[in-house]
């Protein structure tokens, strides 16, 4: 079924509103997990939304808390979460990073003590709409064992890249492993099989069973070695940078919480050669499409490249939901 995007926003906004959120913050935290579904990326948008109401209801979640600034190192600002609304301290450290870059070029904001961000694309979008490339990437708990192991010690920990291109930014928005927990999520739901192998089963099998995935926390680490190799650095320079805890310390709680966030903000405007670099940006997705198809009728992609096509269709005709999540969601 298909909802309209007022119709979500105002949903969402009124369970949020009957959860003690002032209207306003409800209201703009609402809009972000639609702005999610609208762009396509379901898992993170109107999906997760019952698991960040049972986190509030848990009190993992502070509604009433907003992040706060802690100390100014250089170009490098650090503030706390205080374990408030995640996508709210996400949006506010996204657009201190860029007032930062936009002063000096550029601007870093290291965010500790913060909730699950949800849809970590919608703060990239934020920087590229700002004429900024946006770098971003947050720990997680424990959801992935490093290469060669077993246990989960590791962070799927996503990371996000935005550049400047007109109506279509380019805009890379990936976790650490093959998929990112939303989507086996998603998959398990809908008892569909990953199209490729995500992670291993009970008998350290490789599968393509969502569900397993989920039970074992076992997922497949991007390019193997690679990819855990990344995760860990990524933990670890988001906790220098934020102050904040690395992804061991938080899996020592009973849920996610408390997360290590970095935002990077570079001025693409204040740059002498901008309008050179903008050519440069377009000659080179340009060129990208002009490799030979590995598949006939299917020609290479760029991050980003559909996005606005799938927000201009889900605007005009409504945006997918999974009926039983929206009657969920409709009962609240």
């Amino acid at each position: 079924m298909r909802i309209p995007y007022d119709e979500m926003k105002r949903e969402l906004a009124r369970v949020l509103k009957k959860h003690g959120i002032e209207a306003g913050r409800a209201e703009r935290s609402a809009a972000l997990f639609a702005d999610a579904s609208r762009d396509g990326i379901y898992s993170h948008g109107l999906n997760r939304f019952p698991v960040f109401v049972r986190a509030i209801a848990a009190g993992d979640v502070n509604v009433h808390a907003e992040a706060s600034f802690e100390e100014t190192i250089g170009v490098m600002e650090r503030w706390n979460g205080n374990r408030g609304i995640g996508n709210l301290n996400a949006c506010a450290a996204m657009e201190r990073a860029v007032a930062l870059a936009k002063e000096h070029g550029i601007g870093v904001v290291g965010l500790k003590n913060n909730n699950h961000w949800m849809r970590p694309g919608n703060y990239g979008l934020m920087a590229a709409e700002a004429g900024c490339i946006g770098i971003l990437w947050t720990n997680t708990l424990p959801l992935m064992p490093p290469w060669g192991g077993r246990d989960a010690r590791l962070g799927n920990n996503p990371i996000v890249f935005a550049v400047p291109n007109g109506d279509e930014p380019v805009l890379l928005d990936i976790a650490m492993s093959m998929f990112a927990y939303g989507k086996l999520e998603t998959y398990a739901r809908q008892g569909k099989e990953l199209p490729l192998d995500g992670g291993y089963d009970s008998k350290q099998n490789l599968t393509r069973d969502a569900s397993q995935i989920l039970h074992t926390k076992q997922a497949l680490p991007m390019g193997y070695w690679k990819g855990s190799g990344l995760a860990l650095m990524l933990d670890l320079v988001a906790a220098a940078v934020s102050g904040g805890h690395t992804t061991r310390e938080v899996g020592e709680y009973p849920r996610e919480t408390a997360v290590s966030q970095v935002f990077i903000a570079i001025d693409v405007e204040g740059l002498p050669n901008r309008e050179a670099y903008l050519e440069q940006v377009k000659a080179t997705l340009a060129d990208l499409q002009t490799s030979t198809p590995r598949e006939a009728g299917k020609p290479p992609t760029y991050p980003g490249q559909h996005m606005m096509a799938v927000r201009r269709e889900n605007m005009a005709n409504g945006i997918p939901v999974e009926e039983s999540i929206w009657n969920k969601i409709k009962a609240m």
